[in-house]
């Protein structure tokens, strides 16, 4: 069998060769196999992980990183650098779940690290760096997600703009192009706001020092008056004298929203292909209103009425999305990216109606019979809906 080079790097793959070579000569028709597969395939894409806090990493005065590993001693399962996990908890009586780049190499499955920064006045964010200790266990779903990079598409040079804790998957592919030994040019341009609250900071420029194919830029949004170093935000003139040429490189961009957005604008205007422009959205916008076809008159302070058919009903204000107001209130759904792409939290709409922002990636089939994603759907007028 001609040995395929992409597939012979992924963890099992020759093993799985030499079993079916060995079946084919015994002249099996795999009927012992009979439920191997899906035994498998749970092992390598799980619905749940049962995880346990083993280290809490101090990396910042806003940032810390919680290092996760299986709780019944196992390998965690593979992942591709870049991907997250979503994970569970209760906080005073109220379940819900954020998404986590993990931050950690995939070439290792001893542990996860989730790399969390405060969010002001976030719920889950002050939860897990306040009151979350060693031993916790914590439950999580699989790794999932699709912002990684793909060796036959996107290419051998790479540039990650990452603004703040977005620098958690750019930490992960970079291990992981370091780890194995790959090819590939990885030039990070890491935006902060301090020069103090830098997230892997000292790692990161022992790696530059180290590696030839990895280059950092550092840019502080709010210097102190004696910083050294580039300062404000990202700029066509920045980014052209640190890069060159950019028509064949291959962008990676994930920060808050507003960053986000700004990159795209940025590398577009300096005639970058959209298709050579990957965006990890963390999350429902904090600004919908700001979004063209929000309804005229509409304040995210105003208050509506959610029915739950057959369930209850509760008052929410508009600016929140639905689903954090549906868990709030005891109700839940499956859910797994709180960004508008697994499409995991989708509910019924049957009557009201709701704004859903460029985030929401619905469907045709979604929007002809009234299904919208509930992390990201604002509901800007009373509503009802099944679950």
């Amino acid at each position: 069998m001609p040995e395929n080079n992409l597939l012979s790097a992924v963890n099992g793959y020759r093993e799985a060769c030499d079993i079916k070579l060995q079946l084919e000569e015994s002249g099996s028709d795999f009927y012992e196999l009979k439920g191997n597969v899906t035994k498998v395939i749970s092992q390598l894409h799980p619905k749940r992980l049962s995880l346990t806090v083993t280290e809490v990493i101090e990396e910042t005065v806003s940032t810390k990183t919680l290092r996760l590993a299986s709780s019944r001693g196992a390998k965690l399962p593979p992942f591709q650098a870049g991907q997250y996990i979503n994970l569970f908890v209760e906080i005073d009586g109220v379940h819900t779940a954020r998404p986590y780049a993990i931050s950690s190499s995939p070439s290792q499955r001893d542990y996860y690290d989730l790399t969390v920064k405060r969010l002001k006045g976030g719920f889950v964010s002050e939860y897990l760096l306040d009151q979350v200790k060693l031993g916790l266990n914590l439950i999580s779903t699989g790794p999932m997600g699709t912002f990684y990079h793909s060796p036959l598409y996107h290419g051998d040079d790479l540039v990650f703009l990452a603004g703040g804790s977005g620098g958690a998957p750019a930490r992960s592919i970079l291990l992981d192009i370091l780890n194995r030994g790959l090819p590939y040019n990885f030039h990070m341009i890491y935006v902060n706001s301090f020069a103090d609250d830098v997230i892997y900071a000292q790692e990161l420029r022992a790696l530059q020092e180290s590696f030839d194919n990895f280059f950092l830029t550092e840019v502080i949004t709010r210097p102190s008056v004696d910083y050294v170093g580039y300062s404000g935000r990202l700029s066509h003139e920045l980014l052209e004298g640190k890069l060159g040429r950019l028509d064949k490189k291959m962008f990676y961009v994930c920060g808050p929203t507003p960053f986000n957005e700004n990159c795209l604008k940025l590398l577009t205007g300096l005639g970058v292909e959209r298709q050579r422009i990957r965006v990890e959205v963390n999350g429902a916008p904090k600004a919908p209103n700001s979004q063209s076809g929000w309804p005229d008159g509409v304040a995210l302070e105003d208050e509506v009425t959610v029915r739950v058919k057959g369930k209850g009903s509760f008052t929410v204000k508009v600016g929140e999305p639905l689903l954090n107001s549906l868990e709030r209130n005891g109700y839940s759904t499956e859910n797994a990216c709180r960004s508008g792409e697994c499409s995991l939290c989708r509910v019924k709409l049957l009557s009201g109606s709701v704004f859903n922002p460029q985030e929401a990636r619905l469907r045709k089939s979604d929007r002809d019979f009234n299904w919208i994603y509930s992390c990201v759907a604002f509901p800007t007028e009373d509503v009802e809906i099944q679950l």
